[in-house]
């Protein structure tokens, strides 16, 4: 049997396996014809696996379409469904009942899994990956591979030579490295054209931001691949539930450039419970009055506009219902400390937070004492009042498809750096690149991106589009692209042996930035359980 057959043999069988434990656990989960919270909380670890085994399956069903195109691309495909089925029998084992599962799950496609683990079958595939260091070809339309190449000539020539010295030192991003980007339209992508942007709608047009994002973190998730996920954040809470003057004041100056932008949501006490955020907005005339204490604001001191989720109801019984969005404007600043003082006595006081990567971009907490912001900046104004939980969770859905393109960034350089040393680096009088182990390494590597890389490029259509699915295919293809970069940049560093650890080699960069993907915009559990179990499960319900 062809490799792509064996690939789709596997498919099918996993999302059986998926549609069946899902059933069970809906059943477990149920009350008054939906999913209850706390009886599905009974149920985590498993809840957990599934949503993750459910992500991974996604990708894997996205990935046959990219078999098709060749006979590389098949092997792919069917590397990835053999990894999938093996990270679901480990998941399973001992837990069958808790699944609603009996005996060998994937006993009528053993020959299948046996042909996609096969080690020779593995070693082979890797010799392309090894020829060039990409996972497979990337199918691009002519226009969209000229944005690419735009993009990654950039990151090579303005963000690699600079990428070591802001890691190590942990200083700011260079000028000339955003001042660069704007001149090249990074933070137009998903703008209108008429405020300025770059967007004209049609279904790639969140494709350029995944493109750029992707080619931007192979130079530096910190330097520049960051760069645009809070322009998008905040544009997107704009475009949805912004007035017509807000629109025409702020987007023009975030697709310029002009302005940058920071996200101050997280709070000490509240991270992905957003809906118990504390900070307090008190309505003072013309004006707002904001008390508290934000922390994990990422680029928060150089940013121009931070996008604050606030109280404006004092009635805490209303949860989410009493929050607000606002963009607060503020003088931009450099290093790690930072405090702004208003005139009648309110102020910013911010320290950045040490991190162990994800550097150059500083993450504060800032403490809001009396800051007083116009009514004109609450976003929507009057009826913006109670809608900002709301507003955010729209940005998100975006903001997860960028990480999840983040994540591939990282990756590819990970693999690049993996097959070049691996070519390179002779052990007993034997190229690393010629050892069976390390050849199904890099074999397992490429698969995995190119599950995440077609995933991302079919969910950004889909958001385009406004699929009805859109959303939790959003939030699948980042926990997944997030998660699978550990990996990744794991078993890169490892076949870099002592020198992976060492900090003159860039591997060891991306190891330790891949481990924050999995922790923001969504964390990993936040994501399986809140958000992709509850749909996968309330979708059981009514099938």
């Amino acid at each position: 049997m062809s490799h792509l057959t064996h690939a789709e043999t596997l498919v099918t069988a996993l999302e059986g396996i998926v549609a069946t434990a899902a059933e069970g656990l809906a059943a477990k989960s149920e009350k008054d014809g939906r999913i209850s919270t706390a009886l599905l909380d009974q149920h985590q670890t498993v809840a957990y696996d599934l949503a993750s085994v459910a992500s991974a399956v996604a990708a894997a069903r996205h990935l046959l379409g990219y078999g098709e195109k060749g006979d590389h691309e098949a092997a792919l495909a069917l590397a990835y469904a053999a990894d999938v089925a093996v990270d679901l029998q480990g998941r399973v084992a001992g837990r069958q009942s808790q699944w609603g599962l009996e005996g060998d799950v994937l006993a009528e496609v053993a020959d299948a899994l046996a042909a996609g683990r096969d080690p020779q079958f593995l070693a082979d595939l890797a010799d392309k990956v090894l020829a060039n260091g990409e996972a497979g070809p990337r199918h691009l339309s002519e226009e969209l591979e000229m944005v690419r190449q735009t993009f990654r000539r950039f990151a090579e020539d303005k963000v690699m030579p600079v990428a070591e010295e802001v890691h190590r030192h942990d200083r700011d991003i260079p000028e000339n490295v955003i001042s660069g980007l704007a001149e090249l339209g990074c933070f137009a992508l998903s703008i209108p054209e008429e405020y300025g942007g770059f967007s004209a709608g049609g279904e790639d047009e969140l494709l350029n931001m995944v493109l750029v994002t992707e080619e931007l973190s192979r130079g530096s998730l910190g330097v520049a691949g960051s760069l645009i996920t809070r322009p998008e954040i905040i544009g997107t809470a704009i475009l949805k539930g912004g007035t017509d003057e807000q629109k025409q004041t702020w987007l023009p100056a975030i697709a310029s450039g002009e302005k940058m932008c920071g996200v101050a949501v997280t709070e000490p006490d509240y991270g992905s419970d957003v809906a118990g955020v504390k900070m307090s907005a008190t309505r003072d005339g013309d004006d707002w009055v904001l008390n508290g204490v934000k922390t994990w604001c990422t680029f928060g001191g150089r940013a121009d506009y931070l996008l604050v989720l606030a109280r404006t109801d004092p009635d805490r019984s209303l949860g989410h219902r009493g929050l607000s969005l606002f963009v607060v404007e503020k003088p931009a600043f450099e290093g790690h400390e930072w405090k702004a003082e208003q005139d009648g006595g309110g102020s910013l006081d911010a320290r950045a937070i040490p991190t162990i990567g994800y550097r150059g971009m500083h993450s504060f907490e800032i403490s809001f004492d009396k800051w007083r912001v116009p009514h004109a900046n609450l976003i929507g104004e009057d009826d913006g009042l109670g809608r900002g939980f709301y507003l955010q969770m729209q940005a998100f859905a975006n903001a997860r498809l960028q990480t999840a393109a983040r994540a591939l960034g990282v990756m590819q350089s990970a693999l690049e750096h993996a097959t070049g040393y691996a070519k390179e680096r002779h052990v007993f009088d034997t190229p690393l690149a010629d050892y069976e182990i390390n050849r199904t390494k890099i074999a397992r590597m490429a698969a995995l991106i190119a599950a995440c890389r077609v995933f991302a490029t079919d969910v950004a259509r889909q958001l385009a589009r406004g699929d009805d699915d859109a959303a939790l295919a959003a939030s699948q293809v980042k926990q997944l692209s997030c998660r699978v970069s550990e990996w990744v940049t794991r078993e890169a560093q490892q076949i870099h042996g002592g020198y992976g650890y060492a900090e003159e080699y860039t591997v060891s960069r991306l190891f330790v930035d891949a481990r924050v993907l999995s922790i923001f915009e969504g964390a990993d559990e936040v994501l399986a359980l809140r958000v992709i179990a509850r749909t996968l499960l309330g979708n059981a319900l009514v099938s």
